[in-house]
């Protein structure tokens, strides 16, 4: 199963909200290489790396990723899609190689702190389902979206949905439908989907639930980060760790 998958991490350079976001030093290596190293530690062998950077390019080469393309500055920008970069990369692969991997693996360098094995249980979970177009995670949401509610023009209480009364939205959330998060622990995608369609996931998404994870947006995440690691072991600092020594 793993020889038909390929882990791919997006690294683009032009982060706005904290410069060179992606290889900004965590405990003594750039953020991008800790989701290389999950993806090794997890068993896949192809690790690839979509960059419109040659510095981050040689950075992801140093731990063990290739980058054998550069993106291109039209889909490297602020409003570029996931489904414009991973497209030109699996039509890379066609171009220049003998056969594309079926199961793409989705790794985002800002959720750096993975489980190996959790990445692993992804990949069993969409291989048993072959129908499946894709895979997202997400963990339960702590307070569910239908205890939230608007309000309408005159100021007054309106539900999500027109069965949700005052009354019913202060009922306890064990009593709705459980609720996901989206976040960037995995996402896999197939590439018989990718290329055949316009739509990056497509209707039959499995929903994977995944531990809680920190997800860097600020520098206050990236700060709370470097303590979390402090304060527990990572395999994958370790493996990091032996790659550089």
């Amino acid at each position: 199963m793993l020889n038909n998958i390929i882990a791919i991490i997006p690294a683009r350079s032009g982060s706005k909200g904290i410069k060179n976001k992606n290889i900004m030093q965590l405990s003594g290596h750039p953020l991008i290489s800790y989701s290389i190293a999950a993806a090794k530690l997890a068993g896949i062998k192809l690790v690839i790396v979509s960059t419109d950077s040659d510095e981050y390019a040689d950075i992801s080469k140093k731990y063990g990723a290739e980058a054998p393309f550069l993106r291109p500055a039209a889909i490297s920008g602020d409003g570029s899609s996931d489904f414009e970069w991973m497209r030109h990369a699996m039509e890379w692969y066609q171009r220049n190689e003998r056969s594309i991997p079926q199961l793409w693996l989705h790794l985002r360098p800002t959720t750096p702190l993975r489980d190996p094995k959790v990445v692993k249980s992804a990949i069993s979970f969409i291989a048993d389902h072959p129908k499946a177009t894709s895979l997202r995670s997400g963990h339960e949401a702590s307070e569910s979206p239908f205890k939230w509610f608007l309000k309408d023009e005159e100021g007054y209480f309106k539900g999500l949905r027109d069965d949700l009364t005052p009354e019913k939205v202060n009922m306890p959330r064990q009593l709705f439908p459980k609720m996901y998060n989206p976040d960037g622990y995995i996402d896999i995608v197939r590439s018989s989907h990718v290329l055949n369609s316009e739509t990056l996931h497509g209707d039959k998404m499995l929903v994977f639930e995944s531990p809680r994870c920190t997800e860097i947006d600020t520098q206050g995440d990236f700060e709370y980060l470097e303590y979390e690691i402090k304060q527990r072991s990572s395999p994958l600092l370790t493996w990091l760790d032996n790659r550089v020594s």
